[in-house]
């Protein structure tokens, strides 16, 4: 199969915008945002700063283009998914390969309902510290993505094929032998960090230098710990040290998506990272009280956006 050169990025937030960025100084690809009315209009005439560098991105409507794209990267909030899933679908050929690095446990299986588990790896994004503000976005660390295969026969998308796309635009990769263990462990590292720094109205700096900042961080995450075994995944306590190292090479400057959220305005994902873990909680018999009180703070916190 051709190497991977178009590219399709359904989000430009934060995250979106970096690795627009980072395939856009590569050679060999094409790079387009996804969007339609109101959106595509918005995004067709403004051009980003990515790192005090100005791009001018290329915008693509979902039922207008000609040509599948090779990769689709959907980098969304949750909440935004169930009205993309048939946008992503239409941007989708015989030899298209869509990749997901949104939070939680839930979107592979959203979009594979629709476009086909066979087009999809599961995937994760680590370590990437992109910040979205006044129409500035900037990162200090690209991270690294995280991908495996949806099925253990072999079918699904030649990984290679996309390591060698993530080589060439620069962004560390890995295959782990296990990718459901690894999106379990980001899903403890969102409840995590991504909820206490809400809170906190803190930065990664804060987690770096404070200990009780830690302590509320791995308290969430300790339910997640707890309830692995019960879904057959094999996470443990060390695994929440493997995510305080790399939180110490992170920007102290850096904020986490939900962070962000809260500071904007927005919705959170909290229905994803609390929510998810109080209702496995109930289906396993997993007490889950620090979560449910997070959850009870951020919506709170959401509750007083529009006051």
């Amino acid at each position: 199969m051709n190497p991977i050169r178009n590219i399709a990025i359904v989000g430009a937030g934060a995250m979106g915008a970096a690795y627009a960025a980072m395939f856009s100084d590569a050679v060999g690809f094409n790079v387009s945002f996804v969007a339609r009315g109101k959106r595509y209009e918005r995004l067709k005439h403004r051009s980003m700063t990515v790192n005090e560098r100005l791009y001018n991105i290329g915008v693509i409507h979902p039922y207008k283009v000609s040509t599948p794209a090779d990769l689709v990267i959907v980098a969304l909030k949750h909440h935004h998914l169930a009205d993309a899933v048939a946008d992503i679908a239409a941007l989708a050929g015989p030899g298209t390969t869509i990749l997901s690095v949104m939070n939680g446990l839930e979107s592979e299986e959203m979009i594979g309902a629709v476009c086909g588990m066979d087009k999809l790896v599961y995937a994760l994004a680590v370590g990437i510290d992109a910040v979205h503000e006044n129409r500035w976005f900037t990162y200090a660390s690209p991270g690294k993505i995280v991908f495996g295969p949806t099925a253990d026969d072999g079918s699904g998308p030649d990984l290679e094929r996309i390591r060698e796309a993530l080589d060439r635009a620069g962004i560390p990769s890995e295959v782990p032998p296990d990718i459901l263990r690894a999106m379990w462990w980001k899903f403890m590292v969102n409840v995590g960090i991504n909820q206490a720094s809400a809170v906190l109205r803190a930065p990664y700096g804060i987690f770096q230098s404070s200990a009780d900042a830690r302590d509320l961080m791995r308290s969430l995450m300790e339910e997640v710990v707890a309830l692995a075994p019960r879904a057959g995944i094999d996470l443990r306590s060390g695994d929440i040290e493997e995510w305080n190292q790399v939180m110490m090479t992170l920007s102290p400057k850096g904020k986490t998506s939900m962070l962000q959220d809260v500071e904007a305005g927005r919705k959170t994902e909290v229905e994803i990272f609390a929510g998810r873990v109080i209702s496995l909680g109930k289906i396993h018999g997993v007490p889950t009280p620090v979560n449910a009180t997070m959850q009870r703070i951020i919506k709170v916190i959401e509750n007083g956006f529009g006051k």
